[in-house]
């Protein structure tokens, strides 16, 4: 079994870190370099760290912020919010940033996917997925989930790896802020359709949350942003319960 990934999300908007509960309600949660150089020398695996403003506010992500944090950390580091062409993707990836993450702009342009995953390798591209739970299906959802596309979950998951995309980051707005565990059934179901690593996103609240994760899906990491940034579950000590559970871990 491929060892386990713990990465921290770093949402940012108008240059802080924020944490909301289903995309809504956002508090401030920090400056974006202290906690990214935080969690590179206290146990995080990479780190995500996406603009969630930037598409809907037709603005590009801040490329000096990017800079500035490769200066501080040590670990893989994607970003994302706001790409909307290989040149875009280019800036971000000289910036300092070893992937860049695409969602809303995947969904609009498929072949956007290709053209990034062709210009820099599959590796360098995570495509995310927001997902939501409706009438018993789960849908992909844009915009800073906003927006349904009446595209079914699975469908987009097989079609973004088709197209190219070496990575999901696949996150259930249900369960995004709930801290009452990730969406497990369809997190296994995705993984199960696609052969590319997937992360999953939304709703850890305790470590009991990535033990049912890593033992009940094929997912290859798990992502959580409040959790460790309001310290109530340290990365190291998530990282020793997960070793005592006999989970291999990075």
């Amino acid at each position: 079994m491929l060892k386990k990934r713990i990465i921290p999300c770093l949402d940012i908007k108008d240059g802080r870190v924020v944490k909301g509960v289903q995309f809504l309600e956002l508090k401030d949660a920090g400056n974006p370099v202290e906690l990214a150089s935080f969690y590179s020398k206290n146990g995080a695996d990479e780190l995500v760290f996406l603009d969630i403003s930037a598409t809907l506010e037709k603005r590009k992500t801040l490329a000096e912020m990017v800079t500035q944090l490769s200066k501080e950390i040590n670990i893989p580091f994607t970003v994302g919010g706001g790409i909307q062409s290989v040149d875009d993707a280019r800036l971000l990836l000289q910036s300092g940033a070893d992937k860049v993450s695409i969602n809303s702009a995947a969904v609009l342009n498929p072949e956007l996917i290709s053209k990034i995953s062709d210009a820099f390798g599959s590796q360098s591209l995570v495509v995310a997925i927001d997902i939501k739970k409706v009438e018993n299906e789960w849908f992909v959802f844009i915009k800073g989930g906003t927006e349904s596309t009446g595209i079914l979950a699975i469908d987009w998951a097989k079609k973004v790896e088709q197209l190219g995309a070496g990575e999901i980051l696949l996150t259930s707005m249900n369960n995004d802020g709930s801290k009452n565990g990730f969406a497990v059934k369809i997190t296994d179901a995705i993984c199960k359709s696609v052969s590319i690593p997937v992360i999953a996103s939304g709703g850890a609240g305790n470590a009991q949350h990535f033990i049912e994760l890593f033992t009940q899906t094929e997912v290859s990491a798990g992502l959580a942003a409040s959790i460790f940034h309001f310290n109530e579950v340290p990365i190291t000590q998530l990282k020793n319960v997960l070793k005592n559970k006999n989970i291999p871990i990075r």
